[in-house]
């Protein structure tokens, strides 16, 4: 489950892994301003204030998507980033199979002969 970054192009791809980290947070805003407005804690004022405002950014972050021409990269980094999320989550979730997994690297390991001492 690795992560592309466009190697020929490091900037890019660090473009790419910051507006990719953005968009996931902004996704996060979005959601908690979701539950304050079904709970009733915000006025209208401040609602419409910050539907403005994640409604810009968003906007911002596809301008800077398109002039960059970094599209693909952030999916690619948003893709790699959900699978190690599901991989955590799933580890968390069945403890079990995650020894089996240490166990079986482990195991896998113990025949390798060290390059330096350590």
């Amino acid at each position: 489950m690795p992560i592309r970054i466009d190697e020929k192009n490091l900037k890019k791809g660090v473009l790419g892994l910051v507006v990719a980290l953005v968009e996931i947070i902004t996704d996060l805003l979005e959601k908690q301003a979701i539950r304050r407005i079904e709970n009733e804690s915000l006025s209208d004022e401040e609602i419409e204030r910050l539907g403005e405002a994640l409604a810009d950014l968003s906007e911002a972050l596809e301008v800077i998507k398109n002039d960059n021409n970094i599209e693909d990269t952030v999916e690619s980094i948003r893709r790699g980033l959900d699978e190690v999320v599901d991989d955590v989550v799933d580890k968390l979730i069945n403890p079990v199979r995650w020894a089996k997994e240490v166990e079986r690297h482990e195991r896998s390991q113990a025949g390798e002969i060290p390059l330096f001492n350590s």
